[in-house]
């Protein structure tokens, strides 16, 4: 019985080993490339490989002085900023209605908000381009927003519900019962307890619109660039070390954005209980 017992261990043993080779192997292919851009961002030498020649920020100084990275920073920042102030009005709204009230059609129009999230980008991409081509409806500054809000707007109304669900209605019932109109209610006891969840979803989402590359290369308008479609172009031409220090900048806001929105949010869900 002993020798059974203990081959059984020694396969578990094993078995655990090999997960844990794979998962390090896993997160090794993942992370690699990353590292392997932000301290090539560093290098001296205009050719962007090893050994390295020496430490230097000259290709962050000349990616600032760089008019078009500039101009597409510039529409990123402003189409992520319209995206995240639209999705959170509309995304809050909507959580409130589909979480707290009950009317016809409820689920579907649930099943409609989030089904942007659900369909691959890029076929919605090509869906969207072929129905504007259809309609001789040009592509626009607006409806390059546009898309980038409904692609957005599912991931607001799921940070929000999942914080209303977790909020009892008894405080909202307790301000009605005391004289608080709807208005006063929402304002003064509902909003500070979702503020967590609307300042992870409006960071979230600003990160999402800045980030995208699939409806900014299909529904941009001529002649308008977004960082992501601006680095493709700039791959396109020639391999700068210019480029590992835009990646690098990516890299922090995209990264960045919602570890802070985490902590942001974690920091006030402390602050409420």
């Amino acid at each position: 019985m002993r020798q059974p017992r203990q081959a059984e261990d020694a396969s578990g043993v094993w078995g655990w080993r090999a997960v844990k080779i794979v998962t390090i192997l896993v997160y090794i292919f993942m992370f690699a490339p990353i590292l392997v851009t932000v301290i090539l961002s560093f290098n001296a030498s205009m050719f962007g490989g090893f050994p390295m020649t020496g430490v230097s920020l000259q290709w962050y100084g000349k990616l600032f002085q760089n008019e078009s990275v500039l101009r597409a920073f510039k529409t990123s920042i402003w189409i992520a900023l319209l995206t995240a102030a639209v999705c959170t009005v509309i995304g809050v709204m909507a959580a409130i209605a589909l979480t707290r009230y009950e009317f016809r059609g409820k689920q579907w129009m649930n099943t409609l908000v989030i089904l942007p999230a659900l369909v691959p980008e890029t076929i919605l991409g090509v869906g969207l381009l072929l129905l504007m081509k259809w309609a001789n409806q040009p592509r626009t500054y607006l409806l390059l927003v546009l898309g980038h809000i409904m692609l957005a707007l599912p991931f607001v109304v799921l940070v929000v519900q999942a914080r209303l669900i977790g909020i009892k209605r008894v405080y909202e019932e307790a301000a009605l019962s005391l004289g608080a109109n709807r208005f006063n209610t929402f304002r003064e006891v509902t909003l500070p307890l979702l503020m967590p969840a609307i300042v992870a979803a409006v960071l979230l989402v600003f990160t999402i619109s800045f980030d995208n590359i699939t409806a900014s290369l299909f529904w941009r308008p001529p002649g308008v660039e977004t960082m992501p479609t601006q680095i493709l172009a700039m791959l396109k031409i020639s391999i700068s070390p210019e480029i590992n220090a835009l990646g690098t900048l990516m890299i922090v806001i995209t990264v960045g954005l919602p570890l802070l929105g985490g902590a942001i949010a974690r920091i006030l869900s402390g602050n409420r209980q």
